[in-house]
């Protein structure tokens, strides 16, 4: 059974979203330096490179990030490939839900991962508020999109984000689905387990295992 990493890496060329933290990965400690072990200085945000955001991201006293399920991280998840002309994904572009517990959305952004050195993209496809009610309604678990949000780049009302977290769906920002065709799979996805005073959210390794379910 085939596994497919869908982690974008973590480097100090990785894009971050605009006005979050810099990536900044140091060597602390180094046998070059004459030290008895190679020690690495990590510092980024929790919202880097592929990354769950808990409900308390937006929703102030709600769960946090060490307090999601891991029920609703590891399961069956469908791929869903939006056309690359689409710039928000609407109710339409879902497809038929039924039976559906976690949906990946890849779009035009995986292509983004092409080319990192050219920073943070603002021009993103997003999921539209209206599509995040649909997605309440069926009671997915998690949703997931190849970039770093869900949410149209200068939303003032945070809708899509609002309308998922206060149903605790699980929201996976920030995928790498360059290499993943569309269909049904199992997604393996685990945060690290932050304690902070937001708990807001955390980077993740995510994997997906081939399903007997595979769409055609």
């Amino acid at each position: 059974m085939k596994i497919y990493d869908i982690t974008f890496p973590i480097s100090n060329e990785t894009p971050v979203y605009e006005g979050d933290p810099n990536v900044k990965i140091e060597v602390a400690a180094s046998f070059a330096k004459g030290d008895p072990a190679n020690v690495t200085s990590l510092c980024f945000g929790a919202h880097t490179a592929t990354h769950v955001d808990a409900p308390n991201h937006f929703i102030d006293g709600t769960r946090k990030i060490h307090e999601l399920e891991l029920e609703k991280l590891i399961g069956n998840c469908r791929v869903v490939k939006i056309d690359d002309d689409v710039i928000a994904i609407e109710p339409e572009h879902l497809g038929n839900l039924e039976g559906v517990e976690r949906i990946l959305f890849k779009t035009r952004n995986s292509n983004f991962w092409n080319e990192p050195e050219k920073g943070f993209r603002k021009d993103f496809t997003y999921i539209s508020p209206a599509a995040a009610r649909v997605l309440a309604d069926a009671e997915i678990k998690l949703v997931g999109i190849d970039y770093l949000s869900v949410e149209k780049f200068g939303s003032e009302d945070f809708a899509t984000h609002i309308t998922l977290l206060e149903k605790e769906i699980v929201i996976v920002e920030g995928l790498d689905l360059r290499e993943i065709s569309s269909g049904d799979y199992e997604i393996i996805c685990l945060p690290l387990k932050i304690i902070s005073e937001t708990g807001d959210g955390a980077p993740a390794r995510t994997v997906l295992r081939e399903s007997q379910n595979r769409l055609r």
